[in-house]
């Protein structure tokens, strides 16, 4: 055990380590926050399909050879979350198969630009480390950092700030509506919040593990507790020490980091399943 408290010192001694500890707990605590009611509200399509419009975004900002992909993939992806939200709520077109088309269009049109126009001779390492992150959150500047940081601490005080808003758009959006509450305004805020978080967590987690980022701590959260207040401050507990564990254990075992944080939902995840159905009863 000393041996590990050794090496995890050695490696604090590096910049880059602690970059990507603050990194990656702002961004789960920022992701726990939301993932909550993107589940409850049943828009957790939103996050997976973003996430695919996201990695269309980084494969266009490699095209034009632009090293601040941010600058091309956010706008993309807000654009895309707003376009989502309308559709969902036009008879016309229903939500989920604006989603399928545009997710499938996403990965498809970025796996073709990289393949056209890349520079790279890595295309598939490339792409592998998108999809599923690699080890770019240990490359992170400190440029990167206070922007990750900067805009994590804004979404979490826009939720806070609107938080008994956001609350009464998630359990009854009808009577919200009839109480005054514009919910279109605040469904359009919930929505570009998703597109920002899974902007940050691209080089957490990669583009397709990011809606697990979002959601497995709420699902675990809710497995224990009853209120949404309660299962907020239990999911942003569960998201940081995940994250936290998978990125201290990938850099000790010289495993992905992404991966790792998502098999550490996943275990508490199914922890707190056994738990809920051992000690907490339910009222039927």
């Amino acid at each position: 055990m000393s041996e590990v408290f050794e090496t995890l010192a050695f490696y604090f001694s590096y910049p880059f380590v602690r970059y990507a500890l603050l990194v990656g707990v702002a961004i789960a605590l920022c992701s726990s926050l939301l993932g909550v009611t993107l589940v409850l509200k049943r828009f957790s399509f939103i996050g997976d399909g973003l996430s695919h419009v996201a990695f269309g975004g980084v494969a266009i900002a490699g095209v034009l050879s632009i090293s601040n992909e941010m600058i091309v993939v956010l706008p993309i992806t807000v654009v895309s979350a707003i376009f989502l939200l309308m559709t969902g709520q036009n008879t016309k077109i229903k939500g989920d198969a604006a989603i399928a088309l545009i997710s499938v269009g996403s990965l498809a049109l970025g796996y073709l630009l990289l393949s056209m126009f890349s520079s790279s001779s890595n295309i598939s390492g490339d792409v592998c480390s998108t999809l599923f992150g690699g080890t770019s959150i240990l490359t992170l500047s400190s440029a990167d950092v206070w922007l990750c940081v900067i805009m994590s601490v804004l979404v979490i005080g826009v939720f806070l700030l609107f938080y008994n808003k956001i609350f009464s758009v998630t359990f009854d959006e009808t009577f919200a509506c009839a109480t005054g509450v514009k919910a279109n305004i605040y469904n359009l805020i919930i929505a570009v919040i998703t597109a920002i978080i899974i902007v940050l967590a691209m080089n957490l987690v990669g583009s397709l593990l990011i809606s697990a980022l979002i959601i497995c701590p709420a699902l675990s959260a809710m497995r224990l507790f009853g209120s949404f207040r309660a299962v907020i401050i239990s999911s942003a507990v569960i998201s940081v020490v995940c994250a936290l564990a998978g990125i201290l254990t990938a850099i000790l075992i010289s495993v992905p980091v992404g991966p790792t944080i998502v098999a550490a939902n996943i275990v508490v995840f199914v922890i707190s399943c056994i738990v809920g159905k051992i000690f907490i009863k339910t009222d039927k």
